[in-house]
């Protein structure tokens, strides 16, 4: 198979040929029909971001694609269904705690590591190796719908968030980030669960407008001073009432006071999850957390059931994946398609990489 190597940080993507995989048992091999690029792949691929990875491999992160094989203790899939290549690979072997790779794009841990030596590959490949569990059942698909259908992957990540919140319909949520890739999902996913309001707050107008545009009035948009005091006190002016949750789906930032100024907002007995980027020190006033009795929580992805509800939520028509526009690339153009989402990857916009050069309409 013809896959996209990373051979060193800091390097251009090569097509190099690969041993076809096989499956032992509780693995599958799937045939890779559209695969996303994310926005933040070139800082990975270079080194910037700094994300542990046994290199060289073929890089990548999700995907969709049909069944080639599977092993011998497979008892629903076959060839030909389509699934959902779920990259969030767990250990077997800790119930509690286990180490999780993502497949293609960082193993952070020794054990995580442990696991890529074994799952190495990620899905700019024609093929991909996975554990039985990460293929998950889509339904029935034509060919051209496997490039939206990726965008499955961008909403797991917020729904993961969400899931931690425990948001509950009628619930007023603020998503700190929400003009970015990540953060303008989790508002479309938010309001599918049934939020009564969401806060958005950000810095770009023609976002903020944008988002109005696409979802309502139940989308309350907030333009961002950059001064932390006055900035938590227009998002709590624009909900309806009080700020149930709050979910921090920022970037890397230099500067903490963004998300403090969100966790801030959230009512007594709320709770603020945090699954954002930031690499600096987040300070939180003590007391208030404790009189409150706010609940602070850290979300890494999603729960291993998450897939299949988000698909549910789909199938149900309550999330649609048409709000996305969507940009092609081939295998064969991966580094273009690499530096396009660096410069594109914005709200509701996707650059997918078709391995088998599959056409989207």
């Amino acid at each position: 198979m013809q896959a996209a190597i990373l051979e060193a940080f800091g390097t251009p993507l090569l097509l190099q040929e690969l041993a076809d995989p096989r499956p032992l048992a509780g693995e599958v091999v799937v045939d890779v029909v559209a695969a996303p690029v994310l926005p933040y792949a070139a800082e990975v691929f270079s080194g910037a971001r700094q994300y542990p990875l046994l290199l060289p491999l073929a890089v990548g992160s999700g995907a969709v694609g049909r069944v080639r094989s599977v092993g011998p203790d497979t008892t629903r899939l076959a060839p030909g269904d389509w699934v959902y290549c779920d990259p969030t690979v767990r250990a077997r072997d800790e119930p509690v705690a286990p180490d999780i790779l993502l497949q293609g794009l960082i193993a952070p841990s020794p054990g995580a590591q442990r696991l890529q030596a074994h799952f190495r590959h990620g899905p700019f490949a024609e093929q991909l190796l996975l554990p039985l569990e990460n293929a998950i059942p889509l339904g029935a698909l034509e060919p051209a719908e496997a490039a939206r259908w990726c965008g499955l992957g961008l909403c797991l990540v917020p729904y993961g968030g969400l899931l931690a919140a425990d948001l509950q319909a009628g619930e007023t949520i603020l998503i700190s980030g929400a003009t970015g890739h990540f953060g303008s999902a989790a508002v479309a996913v938010a309001l599918a669960m049934g939020a009564g309001c969401v806060i958005a707050p950000g810095r770009n107008e023609a976002v903020l407008a944008d988002l109005v545009r696409r979802f309502g009035s139940r989308v309350r948009p907030v333009r961002l001073s950059g001064d932390e005091n006055e900035d938590q006190r227009r998002m709590q002016r624009a909900a309806p009432g009080r700020i149930d949750k709050v979910l921090d789906l920022l970037p890397p930032l230099p500067d903490a006071a963004p998300v403090r100024a969100a966790a801030q907002t959230v009512r007594p007995h709320g709770t603020v999850v945090l699954m954002g980027g930031l690499r600096v020190g987040l300070e939180l006033n003590y007391a208030h957390l404790m009189r409150h009795c706010i609940t602070v929580r850290g979300q890494y992805m999603y729960p291993r059931q998450a897939p299949a509800q988000l698909i549910a939520l789909i199938r149900a028509g309550l999330l649609s994946l048409d709000e996305w526009k969507i940009t092609t690339f081939s295998l064969s153009q991966v580094n273009a398609a690499v530096a396009h989402t660096a410069h594109t990857g914005e709200a509701f916009q996707s650059t997918i990489l078709l391995p088998g050069d599959v056409a989207f309409k």
